[in-house]
């Protein structure tokens, strides 16, 4: 320990498990804790963020071994604050316990943390207090950054789907044509949801085949017009063999563990993810599909984009055949047979009734809704006039 200086450290507001995003204040403070007075000659506080990607790739040139160097990076974040100005003199600060304080506007866009084999996303904080004819003492600190990404645009709430095919082979037999269809409802989903697969497997062959699917994670490192690519599969889950014939198989649940958002912004790195829906087939190459996912940090919203969701979820039912409509609408009923005065009068001022239920609460989200009702609606509009003129009566002249 350096004599004067008996602590120094960095403190966020947040403390160590907090997380920021583009467009906040990231404040803290220093501690400094001095056994004896203590001159200082400046006190800084630097916030830095930034990409970087780094690996190496060997090749042989006749008996000799080459090897290529990749790297790159990208700044985001650079803000310097200085707490005690250099200023040619130095301060004497009496012993004890002196704090300092210290705020950063953040930029507004700002990449998600992340952390790679051959690449990361990292932000810091570092301290420096300068002292005269004493080295430089540092502390530093590191914080996460969160990006915001909205699943509820109209890009990830539509309906993502294809279709592949492959002819299984055996001994330079042909066994038949495996075919596979796969839709999901959207393409933008958060950790924790539930992703339900509907796929269409037509096994045209004479051997059973096995339907497998997976959510994939790829984190792509970009360097010198070079690419290095890592994929790792985050949740799987597998089917029941098919056999020869057609099967549906729908709404298989596949839940999205906690992982980090899609980075789609950055230039040296991405990470993107996809369901793969594959068929393995006995004697042949897998038979793959792949869907593209995006992971967002903002669920899917109750109320506002949910009309475009479910939209989408209907059309996508229909589809495949899960769900029919009418051919023609019915016509809408009279007001009077469907509710009659003497009904409402028995019932009371509501003609709602509350359930007797008492476990049932009025604080649930289907009666928050209800109680806005207080009366029946009225009918709803009809093109036919349901009191029509009688023919005794004679039409007035429009000039009389």
């Amino acid at each position: 320990m350096r004599p004067g200086v008996r602590s120094f450290a960095l403190e966020l507001a947040r403390g160590s498990g907090g997380a920021y995003r583009g467009g906040e204040r990231l404040c803290g403070r220093v501690l400094l804790e001095a056994a004896a007075p203590l001159r200082v000659r400046a006190l800084e506080v630097k916030a830095r963020g930034g990409a970087a990607t780094h690996w190496l790739e060997g090749r042989s040139v006749g008996v000799n071994a080459l090897s290529s160097d990749y790297a790159a990076a990208e700044t985001y974040l650079r803000r310097r604050q200085l707490l005690l100005r250099d200023t040619g003199e130095t301060t004497t600060l009496p012993p004890g316990r002196h704090e300092f304080l210290f705020s950063f506007q953040l930029p507004p866009n700002l990449v998600t943390s992340f952390e790679g084999k051959h690449g990361s996303v990292r932000y810091c904080i570092k301290a420096t207090l300068h002292r005269p004819w004493v080295p430089a003492r540092r502390a530093r600190k590191v914080f996460t950054v969160i990006e915001p990404v909205d699943i509820n645009t109209p890009a990830l709430l539509a309906p993502q789907a294809g279709a592949r095919e492959k002819v299984a082979r055996s001994w330079y037999c042909n066994r038949g044509l495996v075919s596979l269809s796969a839709k999901i409802d959207r393409k933008g989903y958060t950790p924790g949801e539930v992703i339900p697969v509907f796929a269409e497997i037509d096994n045209s062959s004479t051997r059973p085949v096995l339907p497998r699917a997976a959510v994939v994670q790829t984190q792509t490192f970009m360097a010198r017009g070079a690419r290095k690519q890592k994929r790792a599969v985050v949740a799987s889950l597998a089917g029941e063999p098919v056999g020869p014939g057609q099967r549906l198989w729908q709404g298989r649940a596949l839940r999205i563990p906690p992982v980090g958002p899609s980075i789609l912004h950055c230039r040296v790195l991405h990470v993107d993810y996809a369901l793969k829906v594959c068929v393995d087939i006995p004697g042949t190459s897998k038979l793959l599909l792949e869907l593209p996912l995006v992971i967002g940090t903002i669920p899917l919203h109750p109320f506002g984009s949910r009309s475009s969701s479910v939209g989408s979820h209907a059309s996508f039912l229909l589809d495949w055949r899960l769900g029919a409509l009418p051919e023609r609408p019915e016509a809408p009923p009279e007001y009077s047979e469907v509710v009659a005065d003497t009904e409402v009068a028995a019932l009371g001022q509501s003609p709602f009734p509350l359930p007797q239920d008492p476990e049932m609460s009025l604080e649930g989200p289907f009666f928050a809704y209800i109680q806005e009702f207080r009366y029946r609606p009225p009918p709803l509009y009809s093109e036919e006039d349901p009191n029509p003129p009688s023919g005794a009566m004679r039409p007035r002249c429009m000039t009389c």
